[in-house]
């Protein structure tokens, strides 16, 4: 990834992305805060040494963890729900995951990413294992869960309203757009079906047609994070706002994976 993964140097301020949507995460993952006003829904709950900094900016944003009352997990990659356990055993969260990804997050399957980044699995078991088009509702907020395959089996991607009391915006945070599970040379070393790249490729067509005005990376890098952060706390209160970024995303994503394909068909 190029980042420092040391945690006190992935440190990112904390921010208020619109309403009642926060950015609480780190550089090397993210990890998003909704206050629905009947408590709080965590959005990834990133790498398990990196919880305390998640907490710390919680804190910082007027946020007790205390009222945290879902965790949803895009994938099951260690530096998303590496914290999943820690967040159900410290606070009570009732933990999500898409339900192909089960087996990831319990340690049934070595594919979290743990062996590649060298960091053991803290495994649990998901309360909650989500299909296609789920919905999960908590106070003022209703989030539909989007089936997204390919950089892992069950990668949810989440919709949602966010709004300030005045305005309303429609927010989506993309379950897995890393190629780096999606080459031959992974594929083959786990015996994976090839089958999820067509569907990945399916699935963005589909996700870049659904109006986003807010587009969440659950890497800083995907959408900007640390530059939209500048701009909020310069006063800019719409600094995520932007009705072009998803599809964008989207669709240079599936370029991505395209790409990839036609090297492997060239032989290169």
């Amino acid at each position: 990834m190029g980042i420092d993964m040391t945690p006190c140097q992935g440190y990112l301020e904390p921010c208020r992305v619109f309403g009642n949507l926060y950015f609480v995460g780190t550089l090397p993952a993210s990890t998003h805060i909704i206050d629905t006003g009947d408590g709080l829904i965590m959005l990834d709950s990133g790498y398990q040494h990196s919880l305390f900094i998640v907490l710390h900016n919680m804190h910082l944003m007027g946020l007790d963890p205390r009222n945290v009352k879902y965790v949803l997990h895009t994938h099951g990659h260690i530096d998303h729900m590496g914290a999943g356990k820690a967040m159900k055993e410290m606070f009570g969260c009732t933990t999500f995951i898409g339900e192909p990804d089960k087996d990831y997050i319990n340690g049934v399957l070595p594919l979290s990413w743990s062996k590649e980044l060298d960091i053991p699995l803290i495994p649990f078991e998901a309360d909650v294992k989500l299909k296609d088009g789920d919905k999960i509702k908590l106070g003022n907020t209703e989030i539909t869960a989007v089936l997204t395959p390919g950089h892992t089996p069950g990668a949810m991607t989440y919709f949602f309203d966010v709004t300030d009391g005045k305005e309303t915006y429609r927010a989506a945070l993309h379950g897995g757009m890393g190629i780096n599970t999606m080459n031959k040379a992974f594929i083959d070393e786990y015996n994976l079906p090839y089958s999820y790249r067509d569907e990945f490729l399916t699935v963005q067509e589909r996700l870049s047609e659904m109006p986003v005005d807010i587009y969440l990376g659950n890497h800083a890098a995907h959408n900007n994070t640390p530059e939209k952060i500048k701009r909020v706390l310069a006063g800019d209160d719409k600094a995520f706002v932007n009705s072009d970024e998803w599809k964008k995303a989207m669709l240079e994503a599936r370029d991505r994976v395209i790409a990839i394909m036609e090297k492997e068909k060239n032989g290169q």
